[in-house]
């Protein structure tokens, strides 16, 4: 059974409780989730909350939510941002910013969390189905139902194969919001294709990433080749390939350094220790290259970062997953003009598929990843006109250019007539 709620002078039909691709929803009821959602119509954005992790918490969706914070507040110093934190609060760290941590998914949790959110003129939802409580994290579906402002939802995953209730929260959100962000055009297909999503809903905003005017790199004339991976560490990182792939080079008088940046994943480090990064000690060893790979443990701050890459040759994303539709490593590889080589997730497939910023292999093959190596190392003019193409994306991936794309959208929002609140 199909229920129609107006919006403004036109009807919209939505699916009924049945025709929903999900299990039964129980005490939340679906037509509650259809009410109207009242809206000011303020000139312009003066403020916005975002529902997320966020610093101390370790995880590339509170890394995101800060720079993307951070730039916000850089190109309008006068908006106003306001966090609300999923996860308890950390005594040792305070930031103004943080107007509330969600700690917990009990209901009166959920009403503190759409209070707060409420203050603001436009909310911002990240998703990821693990940061939230409930199955699938499905209390967000709650804290949405009760929010009254305009609401961007910001997809970090989209499942090929989800459960039927992973589905559901997907689905159940994507309906909800008033725009949905997907940050590759990997992630846009799949919502179109495989999910019940309003076309005119989803809008493509690119990951945002620090972009320097001319970045210094060191020269290669005297020096080994570097070849960088970082991020947080553990199982399906696929480390191990690029050690193997090292010792598939048939070239022993490139001696190339194969740097791994970054701290083990939290979550990681709290069930195994540092069995993963031990595993990899040990690979390298045996494979007779442990000359080659070079920790470097522990948080890689921004300014260390920039300096990583500019003494990087060549970005190698050996990366195990063949869901993820985004990766800020990625974007920020690219935007740092460096060559790179990357395994055939989905978000790579988009910016490397025509050859031009990189190289893509198969997922798990060494000899695939030495190959592309070699010729980016070795070949001559393969590495600058890769650096070149990259060089045309920094104006596209930049922070003040991605924040500029949500300031329009925040805009464009409020000025709305009122619009469904599923």
């Amino acid at each position: 059974m199909k229920a129609t709620k107006e919006t403004g002078s036109q009807k919209r039909t939505v699916p009924g409780p049945m025709e929903w691709a999900g299990p039964a929803v129980g005490d939340r009821q679906l037509a509650r989730l259809f009410t109207r959602r009242s809206t000011t119509e303020p000139a312009k954005a003066s403020s916005v909350g975002i529902l997320s992790t966020y610093p101390p918490t370790q995880c590339g969706i509170a890394t995101f939510t800060a720079s993307l914070t951070a730039a916000l507040v850089a190109d309008t110093p006068t908006l106003s941002v306001g966090i609300v934190r999923i996860g308890p609060a950390q005594p040792s760290h305070h930031d103004p910013r943080v107007v509330l941590n969600l700690a917990g998914h009990s209901a009166s949790d959920n009403r503190d969390a759409a209070r707060a959110l409420n203050k603001f003129d436009v909310a911002i939802i990240q998703h990821e189905y693990g940061i939230y409580g409930g199955a699938d994290g499905d209390q967000v579906l709650d804290i949405l139902e009760l929010l009254d402002v305009p609401v961007i939802l910001v997809v970090h995953t989209v499942l090929s194969e989800p459960t039927s209730h992973q589905r559901f929260v997907l689905e159940m959100l994507t309906q909800s919001a008033d725009a949905v962000v997907t940050m590759s055009q990997a992630g846009r297909r799949r919502l179109l294709d495989d999910y019940r999503v309003e076309p005119q809903r989803v809008i493509l905003i690119p990951h945002g990433a620090p972009v320097e005017d001319e970045p210094a790199r060191r020269s290669a004339q005297g020096r080994r080749p570097t070849v960088l991976t970082w991020g947080l560490l553990g199982p399906g990182k696929g480390i191990e390939w690029g050690i193997d792939a090292l010792s598939a080079m048939s070239l022993p008088h490139l001696q190339p350094r194969y740097v791994i940046a970054g701290q083990t994943h939290p979550k990681v480090l709290a069930g195994e220790g540092e069995s993963y990064r031990d595993s990899l000690v040990r690979r390298a060893e045996s494979r007779g290259v442990g000359h080659l790979v070079e920790f470097e443990p522990g948080f890689i701050s921004p300014g260390r970062l920039r300096e990583l890459l500019r003494e990087a040759d060549v970005v190698l994303l050996p990366y195990d997953s063949h869901e993820q539709i985004t990766s800020g490593v990625l974007t920020e590889a690219l935007a740092s003009r460096v060559p790179v080589v990357s395994t055939t997730f989905p978000h790579a497939v988009d910016l490397l598929g025509d050859g031009r910023g990189g190289t893509l292999v198969p997922h798990e093959e060494p000899a695939a990843i030495a190959a592309a190596l070699t010729r980016i190392l070795v070949e001559p003019g393969v590495a600058a006109a890769m650096s070149a193409h990259n060089a045309t994306l920094t104006s596209l991936v930049s922070w003040p250019a991605v924040v500029g794309r949500y300031r329009a959208l925040f805009d464009t929002l409020i000025r709305r007539p009122s619009v469904l609140r599923r």
